[in-house]
């Protein structure tokens, strides 16, 4: 059996595991301004805050933690038994929240739910770099990344409908089950890398390998040309570093709505769960837009006699761009509608760079490193992201979140100055 476009069935069911690791994360944050009263009932609402923190802090580094580990097992273990690995264990995760009493119990849940859903994204940079030519990995991480905005969409309105209904235990128990329905099909359909699989037809075999700058021609599935440094060489070149950097200042920036959407609508404006329902869910729609905007754009510049180098980093910037002005915006946004609707300017800003930043790693460097780079900047990005997690709670006290958004603008300054400055040109390194 031959299946035409196998690439983008592949890269659907990436973007597909991204919406349920989003559902399965966004859980606690949604439900948390509602659960976090049942289970402390003497905590007011800045110490129901700081308890969100502590354990969104032991998340993000469990988190960065994964990215580096997950990134060197994707490279050990290929991406078909990685996904697995990865999928499977944060299935679990989820669902033992449900038996969570406390700080001690969330966090160690919180952990390995950090830690295993870290390798959805090396595995999806090196799924990238395997089953698409240069040309089209901008797009298609644009459609992966949309997975986290649409995972955003669906969760907000899904878990606050639920709430309705079901106690957050039974909550947690369900979404945990979805991820290993998941398992089937990809076990079915991803058999194994381009060059072997046995449902690929020889035209999209051909045309995947002749647009990749690393070819595999003795038949093994594995990178035998690029550059594949030691972590040590890797780390010695100054392009690496402004991929880590201008990593570790982007996600910050998304982390900042992923935990505190829900906290931030119903402090300030005292949403309940049917409001939060109701618009919730905005935010995730300009993400969503943003990832297929940025994708799209990369591949008609590519398309239209653009170097890598300019379309990289001309996308890269545009996203900053806009959200820079965007952040400043949010410290007085005036109603609910209007915060949301400047929310999902931010958020589109962010994934138009993102998808761009991510591919970094796969201009760069040969199949055989592509996730351990992406790994070290996914461990950067979330070490900073849970630095900027544990402040908020200190930098939000009374309900003022003016300051948390001026620095939000300043990370993404920074993005654009790592990216022009330490990547002078984006091509293929070279020992």
């Amino acid at each position: 059996m031959k299946m035409k476009n196998l690439r983008w069935w592949v890269i659907a069911l990436v973007a597909l595991a991204t919406v349920i690791n989003y559902i399965d994360r966004q859980a606690l944050s949604v439900l948390w301004p509602y659960m976090g009263s049942e289970i402390y009932p003497d905590k007011n609402a800045d110490e129901l805050k700081q308890v969100l923190g502590t354990v969104s802090v032991v998340f993000l580094f469990s988190y960065a933690i994964g990215q580096a580990v997950f990134g060197k097992i994707f490279d050990w273990i290929g991406t078909r038994l990685g996904f697995v690995l990865s999928i499977t264990v944060w299935s679990f995760a989820t669902a033992l929240h449900a038996f969570a009493q406390g700080v001690l119990t969330f966090s160690i849940f919180r952990a390995i739910l950090g830690v295993s859903e870290a390798g959805n994204w090396p595995g999806a940079a090196k799924a990238n770099a395997e089953w698409f030519p240069s040309k089209e990995r901008a797009l298609a991480q644009g459609i992966f990344n949309s997975g986290a905005a649409i995972g955003g969409i669906i969760s907000v309105p899904l878990i606050a409908y639920l709430a309705i209904f079901l106690s957050w235990k039974v909550i947690f128990v369900l979404i945990g089950l979805v991820g290993l329905v998941w398992l089937v099909p990809w076990l079915v359909l991803v058999k194994a890398p381009p060059i072997k699989h046995p449902w690929i037809t020889d035209e999209e075999r051909e045309y995947i390998l002749s647009g990749q700058a690393a070819q595999d021609s003795d038949g093994d599935g594995e990178s035998d040309e690029g550059y594949v440094p030691s972590y040590g060489k890797m780390l010695s070149h100054k392009e690496s570093w402004g991929v880590i950097i201008a990593t570790a200042a982007i996600d910050p920036i998304w982390w900042l709505f992923i935990v505190w959407i829900p906290t931030y609508l119903v402090e300030v404006y005292s949403m309940d769960v049917k409001g939060l329902a109701i618009i919730g869910w905005v935010p995730y729609v300009g993400a969503m837009f943003g990832a297929w905007f940025g994708g799209l754009l990369s591949q008609n510049r590519l398309k239209a006699g653009w170097s890598v180098n300019k379309t990289r980093k001309s996308v890269i910037v545009l996203g900053c761009l806009i959200m820079l002005p965007a952040l400043l915006m949010l410290s007085n946004p005036g109603s609910a509608n209007t915060a949301v609707m400047i929310m999902a300017i931010i958020l589109f800003g962010f994934q138009t760079s993102i998808g761009s930043i991510q591919t970094l790693p796969s201009d760069m460097l040969g199949k055989g490193s592509v996730g351990s780079l992406a790994g070290f900047a996914g461990m950067a990005a979330k070490f900073s992201a849970a630095a900027l997690t544990a402040t908020v709670p200190w930098l939000t006290a009374g309900a003022n979140y003016q300051n948390v958004f001026i620095l939000g603008a300043a990370l993404a300054f920074i993005v654009m100055a790592s990216i022009l400055f330490l990547c002078p040109k984006i091509e293929p390194l070279k020992g």
